[in-house]
């Protein structure tokens, strides 16, 4: 009885209020007592964990059910979605690759990254890719290999087009299951954020990352000027009316909990709910929202080309405009492949690198730094790369039901 009020009240306040409550109180906890954010950090750790429990089960039964239960002639607009989607890429790299080019970065490089292993040439990334769509299938729900599973949910969810009404059904049931499982693990984001927030203030504070200030200003700004200025843009093209009321929606709910998350496929579960909220349909965003985690990297993009540029500007070598434009194409289509890599968009770097002829243990200091920058690139990344997701998806649906 004594829980009823506080569940009530929970039930009226909005998911972002709370978790928004959560970020203040888990700041204030590291500032105040950073000695007790170890016990606290496991709620971070446990809400992480069960989102990327349950993200490659739900990919895998929600796309396998959208295919399986599509009517003919019902929209799915997936191909627009594409097209928005290595449009966006292209233009965070073009935004990048100017920024860069305005207020260049130089770094101090002397140790070399060591233990990580950077892919020799783009042939190589999409070799990554090409295994990672033959995995096999248990193998990719465990290891969350969301290329994989989404080319078992596409085959299955195909063929079972073919079956009885009955087998549809139990996929359609299952659908629904896993759906109200992720809700739940969802409503628990307030405590994970609080848990995230306090170790990582606690652990690194402001004061280690003010030696890289000039880089994160522009690694963050050119992630904020897509986020606000280019994607509002590309929105604007397909709804025509104003964007900036679903823009901040989409950052709101989804760019929040990606930046503490740090990881697109964990916040697969959050997209897809806001999504139903949005009232997309669920045959287009169950398909475009798991393949905008695997393919739609804005941010990538950018980490790619300012540090590659960074390294360039550092060792004194002359971008011209040729080699510019190459690498904003290179970046883009890295980026692309960057969840198929170990290490995500860092490792990708030196490929980036090698257009100017930069020797690989010069460019492994270069991902060393990206490294020690990562707690907040790689949240601005991902917070990015994940609300543009549902973004895109939203203008895609809403332009095709404007006309």
């Amino acid at each position: 009885m004594i829980l009823r009020p506080l569940v009530q009240l929970l039930n009226r306040t909005s998911l972002v209020l709370q978790i928004a409550i959560g970020l203040v109180a888990g700041i204030a906890l590291a500032l105040l007592a950073p000695q007790a954010t170890d016990e606290v950090g496991f709620l971070g750790t446990l809400f992480i964990s069960a989102l990327k429990a349950v993200a490659p089960v739900l990919v895998f039964i929600l796309v396998a059910s959208a295919i399986a239960n599509h009517k003919p002639g019902q929209p799915t607009h997936i191909r627009p979605i594409l097209m928005l989607y290595l449009i966006g890429t292209l233009a965070a790299a073009i935004v990048a690759v100017i920024a860069s080019s305005l207020w260049p970065s130089t770094l101090v490089l002397h140790d070399a990254a060591t233990g990580t292993t950077p892919p020799g040439g783009i042939a190589e990334v999409l070799k990554t890719l090409a295994l990672n769509v033959v995995d096999n299938p248990v193998n990719a729900l465990l290891r969350g290999n969301f290329v994989g599973i989404l080319a078992w949910a596409i085959g299955l969810g195909i063929a079972i087009r073919h079956g009885s009404d009955s087998t549809r059904a139990m996929f359609a049931d299952l659908s629904h299951g896993v759906t109200l499982i992720v809700r739940v693990v969802i409503r628990c984001a307030p405590l994970g954020v609080f848990g995230l927030v306090a170790t990582t203030f606690a652990d690194a504070g402001l004061k280690a990352l003010a030696g890289y200030a000039h880089l994160l200003i522009v690694l963050v700004g050119c992630m904020l000027f897509v986020a606000l200025v280019i994607n509002p843009l590309i929105v604007f093209s397909q709804i025509r009316r104003n964007p900036y009321p679903l823009v901040f929606t989409c950052l709101r709910e989804s760019g929040v909990t990606a930046f503490f998350t740090r990881s697109s496929a964990a916040n697969v579960p959050v997209n897809l709910q806001l999504a139903e909220r949005l009232g997309l349909h669920e045959d287009t965003y169950s398909v475009s929202i798991p393949l905008g985690a695997t393919i739609n990297m804005a941010g990538a993009a950018i980490t790619i080309s300012v540090l590659a540029l960074a390294a360039a500007h550092t060792l004194g070598i002359q971008v011209d405009l040729a080699t510019a434009i190459l690498l904003c194409v290179v970046s883009a289509v890295c980026a692309c492949g960057a969840s198929g890599v170990a290490g995500g968009s860092l490792l990708l770097i030196p490929l980036a690198c090698s257009l100017f002829g930069i020797p690989a243990d010069v460019a492994m200091q270069v991902v060393a730094i990206g490294f020690i920058i990562g707690i907040v690139q790689d949240s601005a990344e991902t917070a990015l790369n994940s609300s543009t997701d549902v973004l895109f998806t939203a203008a895609a649906c809403m332009a095709r039901d404007k006309a």
